[in-house]
């Protein structure tokens, strides 16, 4: 049976944790409630947290999906709660999903969640196993009972890129984007590198917001981008769907990323780089009903099923299709690499050498701190 935590359930949830006396008594008992492997096959508890609301046609959404991925899966009962802030309230809901549902299993899903909050809570409850996405998660420093997954959707935006490139006719395409963190700065990079695997004259400009989700700086930044000339537009917010809405309404292609959004502009969507995380929470939750070890660093593309690619639009030319399946093609080969040299920065430094290639596993791409050349746009 799924549980959905509405705010007036949450609110009774801190209500109770409130109260020291129940909150300690519970508390006591949480390293007891790990199942067992013999128990854990017929009865897991897992909790999802998310920043936003589900359906969002984004982030939160796709995690939402590979939740409900996992709930026909026999003895799994899930837990969810959306619009959860990246402050201590998510240590709170955390906490009653494990005091009150008896969740053995944590997927707090947004960025900020992960230090200190996620941290905090595997201190204070040992038996309980905590998975964070995107997190860099590094042995001897954080918990055991914590990790972290993520999947190589840089690929999927370098794809993207393929698709930007045919499509544009003022060789400027633009990106709106939320921070200037690693993953963002990946996708942005890996979005020109694909384009510019078309046409070497192609730039990108990127606006960042500062915010994961805030509509009106996303509409303005689309519309600025538009503005300046940029006729295809992609974006790394948590819902795209605002990006989406006001450049098709403005004449720009489409590339999306998280989800599916070609129904909210059918017409102009070229493709989009997408999420698969019921095949990743699959994984984990059978794992952990059989009593086996969860990964603590856990990643994958294409290839290992953690990505996927939204189908091409009609407006996709038979020429970009031909390039656009070829180089899928390779990237599911294994061994294709995005980041390969010579590489610069869009302040004139090398940081990919001359006959260096990154794989997509590369831990170096996870700290990327840099905007390659051809695209403007600063991180500071």
């Amino acid at each position: 049976m799924t549980k959905l935590l509405h705010a007036s359930h949450a609110i009774s949830r801190r209500a109770f944790l409130q109260s020291s006396a129940a909150g300690a008594a519970v508390a006591s008992l949480a390293p007891g409630l790990l199942l067992s492997p013999a128990a854990a096959q017929s009865a897991l508890t897992v909790g999802f947290i998310y920043v936003g609301p589900k359906d969002d046609y984004g982030y939160n959404q796709a995690h939402a999906e590979g939740a409900a991925a996992i709930k026909a899966l026999p003895g799994v009962t899930v837990v969810e709660e959306e619009n959860v802030p990246e402050t201590v309230d998510v240590q709170k809901t955390m906490e009653s999903m494990i005091n009150l549902d008896g969740a053995t299993l944590l997927f707090p899903t947004s960025f900020g969640y992960f230090d200190p909050h996620m941290l905090e809570l595997a201190k204070k409850y040992p038996g309980i196993q905590f998975r964070h996405c995107g997190g860099l998660w590094q042995e001897g420093k954080h918990p055991g009972n914590t990790g972290s997954y993520f999947g190589y959707i840089g690929q999927g935006q370098y794809l993207n890129g393929i698709a930007a490139g045919y499509a544009t006719r003022s060789k400027k395409i633009g990106f709106v984007a939320a921070k200037p963190i690693p993953q963002v700065l990946q996708n942005i990079n890996s979005f020109l590198l694909g384009a510019r695997s078309v046409d070497p004259a192609i730039t990108c400009q990127v606006i960042f917001t500062g915010e994961w989700s805030l509509a009106v700086k996303e509409a303005e930044a689309t519309n600025a981008l538009i503005d300046q000339g940029a006729d295809v537009v992609t974006c790394h917010v948590d819902s795209p769907k605002v990006v989406v809405e006001t450049g098709a309404g403005r004449g720009a292609f489409i590339c999306g990323y998280h989800a599916n959004q070609s129904p909210l502009a059918p017409e102009k969507y070229l493709t989009g780089a997408e999420w698969a995380w019921g095949n990743v929470y699959t994984d984990f939750v059978t794992k952990a009903q059989a009593g086996q070890k969860l990964g603590n660093f856990v990643r994958g593309g294409l290839k290992e099923g953690f990505v996927k690619m939204s189908p091409l639009g009609t407006a996709v030319t038979e020429e970009a299709r031909k390039k656009f399946e070829a180089t899928l093609a390779a990237i599911m080969a294994g061994g294709f690499s995005v980041f390969k040299g010579s590489i610069r920065d869009n302040k004139g430094n090398v940081v990919v050498a001359v006959g260096q290639s990154f794989a997509e596993n590369a831990i170096e791409l996870e700290s990327m701190d840099y905007l390659v050349e051809g695209v403007v746009g600063s991180t500071a």
